[in-house]
């Protein structure tokens, strides 16, 4: 197991729990189906099914695939121990169980080649997913997954904005350099949000609700909450690696100023995300 990439993901859950938009989430609950297949990709350390069930859906169906067997493995060990200690009725097979009445399964495998072998879902949900693999690839396969009227839960979507604080003269170049990284990688889209928002709007189905769901990390009276100092060392790591050419003439120094920021607790993190909720076509 990866445990570095498994503390990563759990570390940002209590910033992914403040940024979620409550009027999106709203949105999606007045319009989800009773009993509801849900299929999540991406699903990560499973964080999901907790969420879920604190939302009333405890019944249907879910099916959690991510590429990492790491992730796979602990959401599998993990979260049915969670929800046992919260009070939910728990039972466990090899790849999940059920919790009150949902049945509950994590899965290894390619997302999006799950999304094209799907059909009848419910409910696609993909959180911090949408800006890691090609827009078009996506929504073409939550199209062809969804049943008609059915939606997709597209939240913590990164848009191409990443701020730090207090200012340090380094701080555009370091932006531009860090965004060049992210966009030269294979799939990756910087500014996914606004072309996902495009996107949808351009599809036969309705976007049905979108709302600003950005991280917004700052130590409160010198202390980080939950592990969230681990995960702002992890993006300083991701800043870094962006910086290893040398061509951001000040790149060392604002890396060794963030982290003396981070280890004094005064550095605060914003990067500007969307969630969109997205409704196929009623035939």
């Amino acid at each position: 197991m990866n445990h570095t990439e498994t503390r990563y993901l759990e570390a940002k859950r209590s910033l992914d729990e403040r940024a979620r938009s409550p009027r999106v989430r709203d949105r999606l609950l007045s319009a989800l189906s009773a009993e509801p297949r849900i299929l999540d990709v991406g699903c990560g350390t499973g964080t999901t099914v907790p969420r879920l069930l604190e939302w009333g859906i405890d019944t249907g169906t879910y099916r959690g695939v991510d590429g990492d067997a790491g992730v796979i493995e602990f959401a599998r060990d993990v979260r049915p121990a969670e929800l046992r200690r919260a009070g939910y009725n728990v039972t466990t097979h090899d790849r999940g169980g059920t919790v009150e009445d949902l049945s509950v399964t994590y899965e290894t495998g390619d997302a999006l080649a799950t999304l094209e072998r799907a059909e009848d879902v419910d409910l696609i949900v993909a959180q911090a997913f949408a800006d890691l693999v090609p827009i078009s690839e996506l929504l073409a396969g939550i199209e062809s997954a969804l049943a008609p009227g059915g939606l997709a839960y597209l939240p913590i979507t990164f848009d191409g904005a990443t701020i730090f604080q207090p200012d340090h003269p380094g701080d555009d170049a370091v932006e531009t350099a860090y965004h060049e990284a992210i966009d030269a990688e294979p799939g990756r889209d910087v500014h996914a949000g606004r072309h996902l928002i495009d996107a949808c709007r351009r599809a036969d189905g309705e976007l049905l609700a979108m709302a600003a769901s950005d991280w917004i990390l700052r130590p409160s009276k010198g202390i980080y909450p939950a592990d969230e100092a681990y995960f702002l060392e992890c993006i300083l790591g991701f800043v870094e690696t962006a910086l290893r050419d040398g061509t951001v003439a000040q790149g060392e120094d604002w890396v060794a100023a963030r982290r003396k920021q981070l280890a004094a607790r005064e550095l605060t993190y914003v990067a500007h995300q969307y969630d969109l909720l997205y409704r196929a076509p009623i035939r």
